[in-house]
């Protein structure tokens, strides 16, 4: 019986795939402006093309990268299409591509500084970049997380344990000398809050929904009059999320109104600029960092505005040291590895193994600049208040809420519900574009967004032109 030598695969044939790949990733981006957007495939279809039982014998990559184009490519939705107007647009970049290429070749654990000095080191020089950029102080400094939803968990673990008594070391069950914390966000807050505070044990029903204004901000008054209340009956209030950019409309919470509710009632302010924090790096939206500088911590996502490939989220807490005594925890088999080092980020997270997020930023940054970032944030900016002005041109729609970014709310003017989440459907489904839906004051509205930098003014004029043909086809 023949047995395959041990070890990897042979460095010729490594090499040889490699280029294969390098060009096959060349040709999907030049390309991928003719792919149909939203795949074809029923439920199912890609799993009833894979054997269910497991690989016992080795194959050749030559039949696995053919797999690739035969079955995976045809159940890929196009996120980087120019097209794609779904979500915050997308931020695949070519620099991108090659740090994360570079980034599997080494595949190391940025877990301490001796497991991976580089990973460490070129971490604290992106956060300090990025802190330049949002005009952030020295008195704050930056974590990497993967995504919005784990920075905010991590930032009210910090605001937990300042506002108790021993939650890290006693926790929660069984105790009658905690309160009943309350945690405010707008109505149009994201649900990683909620989750966030499952996870804590601070509770679903503890998540106080403030209403918004006619603008979809937070409404400081009832802010306010919500804490108030909860004081009243015996909460105590822990913290407010104020958001810079929601997620359905990008709109912008009144942080400084806020931050004065939070000093009252000594509580810690987050701000949640996962999508709108990127503004900050044009000039002419310096409106946006208004108030920063009275919260305890915000986290920005780069892989929503910042063409930083997915995932990378940056939280940025002030006097991290809060953050790092809530999660330090060093184990024996790595106290060596702790031992007066500069800094050891499995000390601020729940997270021990870390990828080498780093390297991805480091190479798009340099590669644009922040001029070159700025420009193509300018752009989508451009772009949205332009399809924002045919919708206000087009007696068929109105515009469902202000446009302040690359977010553009419309809808039918006076239709049902029902007819603007079908047109959305029958939109991605035919794949030349892709449209969100969402919910705003309880109806449903369309929602394009923007952010991809291979998208053009050609590209946006042609979706306005899909749209409106949808919307001629519902009156025949």
């Amino acid at each position: 019986m023949h047995h395959e030598p041990l070890g990897d695969i042979p460095a010729d044939v490594f090499r040889q795939h490699l280029h294969e790949v390098a060009d096959w990733i060349a040709d999907y981006r030049e390309q991928i402006a003719t792919k149909r957007i939203s795949p074809t495939a029923s439920p199912g279809a890609i799993r009833a093309q894979v054997p269910a039982g497991a690989p016992e014998e080795p194959e050749p990559l030559t039949d696995i990268l053919a797999d690739v184009d035969r079955i995976i490519m045809p159940g890929v939705t196009h996120w980087a299409h120019p097209q794609f107007a779904g979500y915050f647009g997308s931020t695949t970049t070519a620099p991108g591509i090659l740090a994360e290429m570079i980034t599997a070749a080494l595949n190391i654990n940025a877990m301490t500084w001796r497991t991976s000095p580089a990973a460490t080191e070129l971490e604290q020089v992106v956060l300090g970049w990025l802190q330049q950029w949002l005009g952030f102080g020295e008195e704050f400094s930056g974590v990497v997380y993967d995504t919005a939803s784990i920075s905010t968990m991590h930032a009210l673990a910090a605001a937990r344990e300042e506002a108790s008594t021993a939650i890290r070391a006693r926790g929660l069950a069984g105790r009658d000398d905690v309160p009943m914390f309350r945690v405010y966000v707008s109505d149009q807050a994201h649900s990683s809050i909620d989750k966030a505070c499952i996870a804590l044990g601070l509770g679903e029903e503890n998540v106080r929904r403030v209403a918004s204004d006619a603008e979809f901000r937070m409404n400081v008054d009832a802010l306010g009059e919500a804490v108030a209340a909860d004081v009243r009956d015996g909460y105590k209030p822990l913290a407010v999320v104020a958001t810079v950019g929601t997620t359905s409309t990008a709109s912008v919470d009144p942080v400084v109104e806020i931050a004065s509710v939070c000093t009252e009632h000594q509580m810690w302010l987050h701000i949640d600029a996962a999508y709108g924090g990127g503004l900050a790096l044009l000039p002419e939206c310096a409106w946006v960092t208004n108030g920063w500088e009275y919260c305890d911590s915000l986290v920005i996502n780069p892989h929503k505005m910042l063409f930083v490939p997915f995932d990378f989220s940056a939280l940025y807490v002030r006097n991290i040291a809060r953050l790092q005594k809530v999660f330090t925890l060093v184990p024996e088999y790595l106290r060596g590895d702790a031992a007066g080092a500069e800094i050891n980020y499995m000390d601020y997270g729940v997270q021990l193994g870390r990828r080498f997020r780093a390297l991805k930023a480091w190479m798009v940054w340099r590669t644009f600049g922040r001029s070159g970032i700025a420009a193509r944030i300018r752009d989508h900016l451009r772009l949205a208040q332009l399809f924002t002005d045919w919708v206000n041109e087009d007696p068929q729609f109105e515009l469902a809420a202000p446009t302040v970014m690359g977010v553009v709310c419309f809808r039918l003017t006076a239709s049902e519900d029902e007819q603007n989440s079908r047109m959305v459907e029958a939109i991605n489904a035919a794949g030349e574009t892709y449209l969100m839906q969402t919910k705003l004051r309880g109806r449903a509205v369309m929602r394009l967004g923007l952010g991809n930098l291979l998208t053009t003014e050609e590209h946006v004029r042609r979706v306005w032109q899909i749209i409106r043909e949808a919307a001629a086809g519902r009156h025949h």
